[in-house]
């Protein structure tokens, strides 16, 4: 079941870590294709081999060849986020549609689907390990959704179906990208910048420099985008940069230039996305999408998801209402006699500073990326006996990425268990956000266990030639997240494929560790390992810390409902389509704005248009799932708020409950057997300030 012998294409070489330094456009297409037609060949010879199909047999044997698979898209799909070009773009888009043809054919072969339904009624399926188990069972619960039991005609309308949706993906997140890249503003002097902080600045004038202008350039890069919002106080370019940015990829989307960008307008590709995704459920039985979607996920119905988000909505609206009002007459004292969307950041942020006399600006000296990343592993330490050392041996594809091993101490001895690639910095041609990917996953191999390895990926500001690296605090918090999931994946102890790490675990439980690693970042105790002025190394001094602690929960009502706004947008498109068609996708969301936002946004929004979560990502008609995990993440958390943030026995007892396990047991048990009983969303609402 090796891979063949190509000396020459570094995805072919089975590499223990991806060789970046190797990889190059011309390698991807060949790479994929000669992996899938040996699988191919392997499946059928396989099964002409397994009458009485085993796990070791069939099973083991199949997750190592389509491992092979995995570990050379791995480093492809990660360059196409963090390193585009149109070179890579054209080969990338060329493998998708391949790997996605070829997974929509093993979805529908009878074949295998007889013999896993075979091995899950054998006497052996029975003395196998409850992984073992969950696995069978996944895949045949996915050959279902995959239209195993249609007929042929139907089955071939599937995978068309299949192929299209892949594309359209693709494109949204290329119009996107693209779309980001297409605006900025040259500004010639800082006065024109008033009220933006020295790191902003320095960062306008490092963008400007890349594009060989003098003075300030600010673009629609969330750094950038953010500061702009947040400080300037030129209301008409907060204006500008607003619109420019809420609509992005759509018809009234502008260039630098000032002309026209509607080459990247997603409207269209929305409106197909929803009908595909209909046509698919339907042909698997479903009465509309969101009805499929939960098929994986730990909500039964959206009516149970709906009624969940709206009862969330109804408990926060008086308190976002109240900080709506108060937003307003703070910024009538400045002369604002209507309260816009590009005015609302900006005096949030002097209102926050007046009430308790904190920014996120006044926190950033004190948070260096380096000292956050340093705190980060101690915190990981203290919670569950990690080391993490830097290798910098290890060739990556930027020089802003490093690479860590993880050592734990197992029977005395310090083991090396994962490892993961680390890139924080926002740059050209790196897709905006923040998100884990896998790189490798834990299997066993047969000559042992393959260690998990993750990307994770942020968008901070990188250093420049005054200033290193400096976080927000809502940035540090960011990288937790991004670390919770990664935890999630790399400390697993359960070493089939498909269900080790996050693999097989339900999407709306999937946020569980990373939100609830979040916690820590608001602890005096914690503070302390992460904070270290740039310029003193002096920690963040108490009276800041206070007021950073009690303004913690500041407009948590308003910043409730925009979630709920986007998880009830999303959910209601996917199960009322059929009664709406043909959708009009804004009046969806007007609707939903009408029932639980306090402010609407003028009407040449276009927030869908860049919605990448639902129409680029894996959250279409999950996108609640947010507000789900947060409501386990909190409610684990009140643990350790009654035995202390680093009682060692309750870290242990979240590592051994929910981090090893994976996806290898169903989520509310394991959530269960952590807590002691199940989840309520009394902590979540504690947590927010909601009463």
């Amino acid at each position: 079941m090796n891979n063949p012998a190509n000396t020459d294409n570094p995805l072919l070489s089975n590499a223990v870590l991806p060789p970046f330094a190797d990889i190059k456009a011309e390698h991807v297409v060949e790479a994929i294709d000669t992996l899938i037609t040996r699988n191919k060949a392997c499946l059928e010879d396989l099964l002409a081999a397994n009458d009485t199909p085993t796990w070791e047999g069939l099973f083991a044997k199949i997750e190592s060849f389509e491992d092979d698979l995995s570990k050379a898209w791995s480093p492809i799909s990660h360059l196409n986020g963090v390193k585009n070009s149109a070179e890579l773009r054209e080969v990338y888009n060329q493998a998708l549609m391949k790997l996605t043809e070829y997974g929509t054919e093993l979805g529908q072969h009878q074949g295998l689907y007889n013999a896993y339904k075979k091995l899950s009624t054998s006497d052996a399926f029975n003395a196998l390990s409850k992984a073992h188990q969950k696995a069978v069972e996944n895949s045949l619960r996915d050959f279902t959704l995959s239209g195993i039991g249609l007929p042929k005609q139907q089955q071939e309308a599937f995978a068309n179906n299949s192929k299209r949706l892949s594309e359209l993906s693709t494109q949204f997140s290329n119009n996107v990208l693209d779309a980001t890249q297409a605006w900025f503003k040259h500004l010639t002097s800082p006065e024109q910048l008033a009220g933006l902080p020295e790191s902003a600045l320095e960062l306008a004038k490092q963008a400007a420099s890349s594009k060989s202008l003098a003075g300030y350039v600010v673009t629609l890069d969330i750094p950038s985008y953010l500061a702009v919002m947040t400080y300037a106080d030129d209301r008409a370019l907060r204006e500008e940069i607003y619109t420019a940015y809420c609509t992005r990829a759509s018809e009234l989307g502008k260039k630098a230039d000032g002309t026209s960008a509607a080459e990247f307008d997603n409207t269209n590709l929305i409106l197909e996305t929803l009908k595909l995704r209909q046509e698919r459920a339907e042909l698997l039985g479903f009465s509309n999408y969101a009805e499929l979607s939960l098929a994986r996920k730990m909500a039964q119905t959206p009516e149970q998801v709906e009624a969940f988000l709206l009862d969330l909505a109804d408990r926060s609206k008086a308190m976002a209402e109240q900080e709506l009002q108060e937003l307003r007459d703070y910024a009538s004292k400045s002369g604002v006699s209507e309260l816009k969307p590009w005015d609302a950041p900006y005096y949030s942020e002097k209102l926050k500073h007046e009430q308790h006399e904190i920014s996120q600006e006044a926190l950033r000296p004190y948070f260096p990326a380096e000292n956050v990343i340093k705190g980060l592993f101690t915190v990981s330490q203290k919670l569950f006996g990690l080391e993490i050392q830097e290798d910098n041996t290890v060739a990556t594809w930027h020089p802003d990425a490093r690479f860590y091993r993880v050592y734990r101490n197992i029977d005395g001895k310090p083991q090396n268990i994962a490892g993961f690639y680390l890139d924080i910095y926002a740059r050209e041609n790196k897709r905006g956000g923040a998100w884990m990917d896998e790189c490798r996953v834990r299997r066993n191999t047969g000559d042992g266990v393959q260690l998990p390895v993750a990307y994770l990926t942020c968008n901070f500001n990188p250093p420049t030639a005054k200033l290193p690296s400096l976080l927000t605090h809502d940035e540090v918090t960011t990288l937790f997240h991004e670390f919770g999931h990664g935890l999630h994946h790399m400390l697993t102890e359960i070493d089939v494929a498909a269900v080790s790490g996050i693999n097989g675990v339900a999407w709306d439980a999937v946020e569980l560790p990373s939100q609830f690693l979040e916690n820590w970042c608001w602890h005096p105790e914690v503070i302390g390992l992460l904070s270290g002025h740039y310029e003193t190394g002096e920690p963040l001094p108490k009276d800041l810390l206070d007021k950073m602690l009690a303004a913690k929960n500041f407009q948590s009502g308003m910043q409730m409902l925009r979630q709920i706004e986007f998880a009830l947008f999303d959910l209601r498109l996917h199960w009322h389509y059929p009664e709406l068609n043909p959708v009009d996708v804004a009046s969806v969301l007007n609707a939903v704005r009408d029932r639980v936002a306090v402010m609407k946004p003028p009407a040449f929004n276009r927030f869908e248009n860049s919605f990448s979560h639902i129409f680029a990502g894996g959250y279409a008609a999950g996108y609640y799932s947010y507000k789900w995990a947060e409501v386990l993440s909190a409610d684990a958390f009140s643990l350790f708020e009654e035995n202390g943030i680093f009682d060692f026995e309750s870290g242990q007892r979240f590592l051994t409950e929910i981090l090893q396990k994976g996806g290898s047991e169903d989520a509310n048990t394991l959530f269960v057997q952590f807590r002691g009983r199940e989840p309520n969303t009394d902590a979540l609402l504690r947590h927010s300030g909601i009463k």
